[in-house]
């Protein structure tokens, strides 16, 4: 569930609201975040758009594994729910404002996703952050993918995902995932008072530096047939194995069969 807070000197803030299951991201979820952004870029008298988890403990804890079995069951339902989360995504990428992430506990999987599209992240020191797909049989498909590639580079990409750790801020800083870290008491007075320079700023200017920065990043061009091999792990043993291990609470025992 989304929560559009209201806007405050020309400020907007957006509030992934499922503090009970740590903000974890379903599809209805994904479908309104995509919707609100459209929304606030579309909005002429804004500045710069914060996004936030409701509570303290997460950000986003990644996707709410309960609903893989109807949503994502196969490659083809994986296709379309996948394309969902790129669209989504590009939502908060392609925002007309300034993006802010104001990271209070977890940021983990679709949570660091999601973050990692914002112009900039501000954390607290007990944050925490990875990508541990691996031990559901999962990729990060292509549309999921880009903006952790653009924002670390491909060999604190590959470390992220090969390994599927979960580490702390100040890591996350070493790694350039966040742009700063804080005391946990203080994460939103400085998220606050970063937007507000953000919004101070001439807007047209910030405007114009999102896309000229954009330009200049690197994007592969991704053939359909590849665009699809993304959510080809969908139809793997490893990926059934995967889920029913974690709904189970147990290890893995992963096959490496189709």
């Amino acid at each position: 569930m989304i929560s559009r807070g209201g806007v405050h000197d020309e400020i907007a803030t957006v509030t992934l609201n499922n503090p009970e299951r740590l903000n974890a991201l379903n599809k209805p979820t994904w479908v309104r975040l995509g919707e609100v952004m459209h929304e606030l870029s579309a909005d002429g008298s804004l500045r710069c758009v914060v996004l936030r988890g409701a509570g303290d403990k997460a950000f986003a804890a990644g996707a709410d594994i309960a609903e893989f079995a109807s949503e994502r069951a196969d490659a083809r339902q994986a296709k379309i729910y996948g394309n969902l989360i790129h669209h989504t995504m590009q939502a908060v990428a392609s925002c007309k404002h300034p993006t802010l992430a104001m990271i209070k506990g977890a940021c983990v999987g679709g949570g660091l996703e999601i973050a990692t599209c914002c112009d900039m992240r501000i954390c607290g020191e007990s944050s925490r952050f990875g990508v541990p797909i691996n031990k559901l049989g999962l990729t990060m498909g292509y549309g999921e993918l880009a903006g952790l590639l653009a924002l670390v580079g491909r060999a604190v990409a590959l470390e992220i995902l090969l390994e599927g750790r979960v580490f702390d801020a100040a890591e996350a800083l070493q790694k350039r995932l966040v742009n700063r870290v804080v005391p946990d008491d203080q994460v939103e007075k400085e998220a606050y008072v970063t937007a507000q320079r953000i919004a101070d700023g001439a807007p047209l200017v910030a405007r114009w530096h999102k896309q000229f920065i954009e330009r200049l990043t690197v994007r592969a061009a991704i053939a359909p047939q590849e665009w699809d091999e993304g959510f080809a792990c969908f139809d793997t043993d490893d990926y059934r194995e995967g889920v029913t291990a974690f709904l189970a609470k147990r290890a893995p025992r992963f096959s490496a069969k189709k």
